[in-house]
């Protein structure tokens, strides 16, 4: 495998990105200092996958770093980090160093500036990330990080449960890695993880949502669930994942679910632990996931908790009055998000929602040309103005009554109609 990687010419980088990321190396270089790719895009072109971004490791010390590039940020100077802008392009130059002090199992207190590029590579987390290359495309993988990716083993640098004592992260970065990339985890290293695997309660939730969520995109989540499982970390989070496996057909829908549709993915996860919308809201404000993605997931949740609350599968007109409520509740986002749901569901199960089929589900959506109050032709204003009354609870009612009825088809959506309706309405309440 490595013989196709004694050039400068990267495969699977894209060319302005490598041709940037070689000119600060060059220059470094002609300045008098040692230079090299390293980490991730370096594991990546050996491995044959897309490079997206090209770290460089260097004897240059960061301040001389900024004084030699006429653009540079001081992302993280103090540990030797700085940001070279170049042809638009950032790149992350890191000086050699070594780290100790690792007081919060995430950050070091000690950071030392070193000279020997073979160094800085074993501080590293795995071997198939402690391999750096050259301009010229000489290799320094002084660990055998090769070898394992040959071997297809992700391999802590030295005592794993030293690498995982300094930054407990990286045991979730070491399932993560096993289920998207289809290794296996070296007995040394999974021994460690178990020994130090307490250590995990100091890591922010963002950080293992992050984590999770890269897994969960993946091509095998349910191999990267079942390590976090097996392994015991989802108990030992800040605040732990309630993983029990209350129906394992759901969770077994999730790889069938497109990759993009991460959020789906997250939704069936829940779903199948047993973990009601009411208590999956918690959950994800902990977990810090945004709002917007905590809507979307909640959306989904209460839409599948509806549907089969109360969808039956004998009466198909209240099934379908049904469907335009929840679609009206939850928008055609939600709804459309939920038909792909089902749809990785049924793959796994071959049942029905309910005993209504998905293809009936979509006619009842593509039919409702009315899917919010903005379609309708009558404004909370003109309801006003033509009733003249005073605002009140009761104009929310009405124009909801409306809405139902227009986007059902049992009254066009016109607004002499509509506001006539709305007048019979408020009769039969005064009644």
């Amino acid at each position: 495998m490595s013989e196709q990687h004694q050039s400068l010419a990267w495969q699977y980088a894209d060319s302005d990105l490598a041709n940037g990321s070689a000119k600060v190396i060059r220059t470094l270089i002609d300045h008098g200092y040692e230079a090299y790719w390293v980490g991730g895009c370096v594991r990546d072109e050996y491995m044959g996958r897309k490079v997206s971004d090209m770290d460089i490791t260097t004897s240059a010390l960061p301040e001389v770093t900024s004084t030699i590039f006429p653009k540079v940020i001081p992302t993280g100077i103090k540990h030797g980090t700085v940001t070279v802008i170049e042809n638009g392009q950032p790149f992350e130059v890191t000086t050699y160093r070594v780290e100790s002090g690792y007081e919060d199992h995430r950050h070091p207190t000690q950071v030392t500036f070193v000279r020997d590029v073979e160094e800085d590579l074993r501080r590293r987390d795995f071997t198939m990330n402690a391999m750096a290359l050259g301009i010229d495309g000489a290799w320094v993988d002084p660990f055998g990080g090769r070898s394992d990716v040959d071997l297809q083993m992700i391999r802590c640098v030295g005592d794993a449960r030293v690498r995982f004592r300094e930054d407990a992260l990286r045991m979730v970065r070491c399932i993560r890695f096993a289920s998207v990339f289809g290794f296996a985890i070296a007995k040394d290293t999974w021994k460690g993880m178990l020994e130090v695997r307490d250590t995990l309660s100091w890591i922010a939730m963002e950080r293992i949502r992050t984590e999770m969520d890269k897994m969960l995109a993946g091509p095998d989540p349910l191999r990267g669930l079942e390590l976090i499982k097996k392994s015991g970390l989802y108990s030992k989070m800040k605040v732990p994942f309630p993983y029990v496996t209350d129906n394992p057909t759901i969770i077994s829908a999730i790889p069938v679910v497109d990759t993009v549709q991460l959020d789906i993915r997250w939704a069936l996860l829940i779903h199948g632990c047993g973990i009601s919308s009411s208590e999956a809201d918690k959950l994800l404000r902990e977990w810090t996931f945004s709002n917007r993605r905590r809507e979307v997931i909640m959306g989904l949740l209460s839409f599948q908790e509806a549907w089969f609350e109360q969808a039956r599968g004998i009466d198909l007109a209240a099934d379908r009055l049904l469907w335009i409520n929840l679609v009206l509740k939850h928008g055609t986002d939600t709804a459309e998000a939920w038909i792909l749901m089902q749809e990785g569901i049924q793959a796994v199960s071959k049942c029905l929602c309910n005993g209504v089929s998905l293809e009936q589900v979509r006619q009842w959506l593509e039919a409702m040309h009315i899917r919010s109050l903005k379609d309708l032709k009558l404004t909370g204003s003109e309801l006003l103005q033509a009733l003249n009354r005073r605002g009140g609870p009761w104009m929310g009612k009405v124009l909801q009554h409306l809405l139902v009825k227009s986007a059902a088809g049992f009254l066009p959506n016109d607004r002499d109609i509509l506001i006539e309706e709305a007048k019979q309405v408020i009769e039969r309440e005064e009644q």
